[in-house]
């Protein structure tokens, strides 16, 4: 690649009538992540790979409220086209924002599948001229045509509404990803017309006219179709998703993890593994989730901005979120960890236990059908069966205390803000609303006693 200054314009203005939906087409999700984001994203990596500090030029039309909203946090500049009038008219109205310098790389919204060094394969083509990303496709239906002479260099793009059944049957296309010299990008735009069986100003018309003005002009071939493919329907969208999933399980294969079914594992977001770690059926990973050596995740699991320390286990049906588990911790089956939550080493919460920012010290045990909100649980506390903190007044939370070494029993309630102390033992089915001293028992449910010759109600009968 050369020092040539590049900036990048993202054609995102389309309303995506065929998605059937209030949403706009390039904020529909592909592992996560909005399509715009997708082609964001490899913008801004690439920008920085060439040293370039030009922030993308967005172009957007319907929808521009949500796309703005949805993209808040994102570096990059804004251009209104706001009569949808073809792909030419989109780029012109990025002009304003276009230095006329070094090149000028034009990308789709909807195609969130283009990798970085594909652009890579583009940007190596010489300076001067234009250069087309290209595929071979089977079925060329909707793509615009690339037509060559008798000695193969590019002559023009044929849109297929314009095109004759020869041209039709042309199965090279044009990807909608374009490199232009940036000198000459408003030249070329000014003399677009709109005499074509869409009445719209195709940007594809300028290949014609750098031929015509000696630019030589390049077809770059991707090295596959699923890379360049585009979304207008929620079918294709169903398909990308597909083969997002699929290149994210080979990156974790490739990692060394164990993937008991490649096909059904769900990424949507970020992931970084350590050596050994095993991940069974039907496991969703969002956000950021980190998986240290030795973690093995049972089958429908979902995990989301997770921090999961070595040899941890989460057994089958558990939901992490929010959470940080320490090393060698057991979870589940069907636990539940909610934001706030961290568990320290060798730490066990067990099936239908749910855990919500909350602190559990080391080797501290919830293994059955209990609530630990807003606590601190210290080393080696056992908390029974069907024990809850009660940390909701109906207006504030508050926190619960259980020291070192403490023993809850079944079914016992912690009313916060209260105190267990070390080492002390709480009765089953007690209701704690005062502190409990260390080392004692504390019991707070009433005597046993049994009433004789007492008889259950019966059922009236009906007349």
């Amino acid at each position: 690649m050369s020092d040539t200054p590049l900036q990048v314009v993202i054609l995102a203005a389309g309303q995506g009538k065929r998605m059937r939906s209030a949403l706009p087409k390039v904020l529909h999700p592909i592992g996560g992540r909005p399509l715009i984001g997708h082609a964001l994203a490899t913008a801004t990596s690439l920008l920085a790979h060439v040293g370039s500090k030009a922030r993308p030029v967005l172009v957007y039309g319907h929808g521009g409220e949500q796309l703005q909203a949805a993209l808040a946090d994102v570096e990059c500049q804004w251009s209104h086209q706001v009569a949808q009038r073809g792909t030419g008219d989109a780029v012109a109205a990025a002009l304003p924002l276009i230095e006329p310098v070094g090149r000028v790389l034009i990308l789709c919204g909807d195609v969130p599948l283009l990798r970085e060094r594909t652009l890579h394969a583009l940007l190596d083509t010489p300076v001067e001229s234009l250069a087309i990303l290209t595929a071979l496709v089977d079925d060329p239906t909707g793509y615009g045509r690339i037509l060559r002479d008798g000695a193969g260099a590019v002559q023009a793009i044929i849109e297929q509404r314009d095109a004759n059944a020869d041209q039709r049957a042309v199965r090279e296309v044009n990807t909608g990803t374009l490199l232009i010299p940036g000198p000459r990008l408003a030249g070329w735009l000014g003399r677009l017309n709109a005499g074509n069986a869409q009445g719209e100003l195709y940007l594809t018309d300028i290949v014609a006219m750098a031929v015509a003005d000696g630019v030589p002009v390049l077809g770059v071939p991707a090295a596959s179709e699923a890379e360049i493919m585009g979304i207008n329907d929620r079918s294709q969208l169903a398909r990308c998703e597909r083969e997002f999933q699929r290149r994210q399980a080979e990156r974790l294969l490739e990692a060394g993890v164990t993937l008991r079914d490649p096909a059904r594992l769900d990424v949507r977001g970020e992931v970084s593994t350590g050596q050994d770690v095993e991940i069974d059926i039907n496991v969703i990973l969002d956000g950021s989730v980190e998986l240290a050596d030795g973690v093995r995740i049972g089958a429908h699991c979902i995990l989301r901005n997770a921090v999961v320390q070595a040899g941890v286990q989460i057994l089958p049906y558990s939901h992490i979120d929010g959470a940080r588990i320490g090393p060698g911790a057991v979870v589940g089956p069907y636990a539940r960890l909610r934001p706030g939550t961290v568990l320290a080493a060798d730490v066990h919460v067990g099936n239908f236990v749910e855990v919500k920012n909350s602190q559990l010290a080391q080797g501290a045990k919830a293994n059955h059908l209990s609530y630990l909100g807003d606590a601190d649980i210290g080393a080696r506390v056992n908390i029974g069966a069907g024990t809850i903190t009660c940390n909701y007044d109906g207006a504030n939370k508050h926190r619960t205390q259980v020291g070192d070494d403490a023993f809850i029993g079944s079914n016992a309630s912690l009313v916060a803000p209260v105190s267990v102390g070390e080492g002390a033992t709480i009765g089953a089915g007690s209701v704690i609303s005062r502190e409990a001293p260390a080392g004692a028992l504390t019991v707070t449910r009433g005597p046993q006693r049994t009433v004789r010759g007492w008889q259950r109600p019966r059922k009236k009968r009906s007349e």
